[in-house]
């Protein structure tokens, strides 16, 4: 427990205890479809220096130095809470070398780790001013826990990728070929914030903290005003509500964001912490570093699709149920596709009418009819079938 320790002769002792993860791999928290793709460019040998060499044109030297000059580094002397948090967060989960941190103006709430060679930590004042000490210990842990899943490259290009996309709009597909490296890059990264964000528990230990933190971001400093129970129900309503099209918009509103939203963030760290993955890492059973040499691709990917399915699975997003109906080959699916839009909406399929005629009132549902929306049976009448 990391009730007491040393950094540069100094003594830190936290607020209260916290457990300390010694030699933790960055997969003890890592979203499956994070780590999988993390995995994968791991094992090209040579993949890293090759990145790095190519990305030699990437203004990294200009960011180090432009953060020097107009923002505040955190140290003992500068920001000194902040710099507490920083190396209680790198010791709780291993960070053998604290990255650099520092405050810049700005009055929206932010925070990032990017760098090339090595990680810096970036964190706004309007997030300095919003949260509270436990609410900030979480988001530097996040930071932390980006700097040792090895983010910060990726992100560092995803920021020149955009900028880059904005300056050639004017060629010829070049914008296109660009746009479509940002949006990969968008999508993996938005699954790293989910990693982040359980590392970021893990640094703070304190889940409600973790769930102000995401609600402040949302609606600002209104704690009185606001609930993290309605907060989650949003979540719900969000995955749930409306109808295929409602499904598409959603798609399309969080293509161009680097971060997913909020509330699911919020919905997301609440199941992880509830998990039995999380209790047993708590327990002090989680993946080592110097296993990671080991690890197998192939179970990095099956775990991905296995997390994927699960997914699918249990979504109440209607576009999620129509994946599901397909690969289980529900019984109502053809009708719901004949009533367009509207056959996802969770409303109960008409009735079939009676084989007397179309004046004729329809009649009890005929043995081996189709099931409720959202998979409530099988075709021919079976019972429905156990999920994995």
């Amino acid at each position: 427990m990391s009730d007491g320790h040393q950094h540069s002769g100094r003594e830190k002792v936290p607020g209260r205890q916290r457990r300390r993860f010694p030699e933790i791999s960055s997969r003890a928290y890592e979203h499956p479809a994070d780590r999988s793709a993390l995995v994968a460019l791991r094992k090209l040998s040579g993949f890293d220096t090759a990145f790095k060499a190519l990305s030699g044109l990437l203004p990294e030297r200009s960011l180090r130095l432009l953060f020097l000059s107009d923002s505040v580094r955190v140290s003992d002397r500068q920001f000194s809470h902040l710099n507490d948090m920083l190396r209680d967060a790198c010791y709780i989960l291993d960070l053998e070398k604290v990255p650099p941190m520092y405050v810049n103006q700005d009055p929206n709430p932010n925070a990032m780790c990017i760098g090339l060679d090595e990680p810096i930590i970036v964190v706004t004042t309007g997030l300095v001013e919003l949260l509270d000490e436990e609410e900030m210990r979480a988001v530097v842990g996040h930071e932390v826990g980006h700097a040792l899943s090895g983010h910060a490259v990726y992100r560092t290009v995803l920021l020149f990728l955009t900028s880059l996309a904005v300056r050639v709009a004017w060629i010829p597909l070049g914008n296109v070929a660009v746009m479509a490296v940002v949006t990969a890059l968008r999508e993996w990264f938005r699954k790293s914030e989910l990693s982040a964000d359980r590392a970021g528990l893990l640094a703070g230990q304190d889940l409600q903290a973790s769930m102000r933190g995401l609600m402040k971001i949302a609606g600002g400093n209104h704690l009185h005003e606001m609930n993290v129970d309605a907060f989650l129900e949003q979540a719900d309503e969000y995955e749930a509500g409306g109808d295929l099209r409602d499904s598409v918009l959603k798609i399309l509103n969080v293509l161009p964001r680097s971060h997913p939203f909020t509330t699911v963030r919020a919905a997301e760290l609440k199941k992880w912490a509830a998990s039995r993955d999380y209790q047993r890492l708590m327990d002090g059973h989680y993946p080592r570093r110097g296993e990671d040499g080991d690890t197998s691709v192939r179970d990095s990917f099956r775990e991905s699709a296995s997390s994927y399915a699960t997914q699918v699975r249990t979504s109440k997003d209607p576009l999620m149920k129509l994946v599901n109906d397909l690969a289980g080959g529900a019984g109502d699916l053809g009708e719901r596709m004949r009533r367009g839009f509207g056959g996802f909406t969770g409303s109960q399929p008409r009735p079939p009418k009676s084989p007397g005629g179309p004046g004729d009132a329809a009649g009890p549902e005929a043995p081996g009819g189709g099931g409720t929306p959202g998979g409530g049976g099988t075709p021919g009448g079976r019972p429905p079938r156990e999920e994995d």
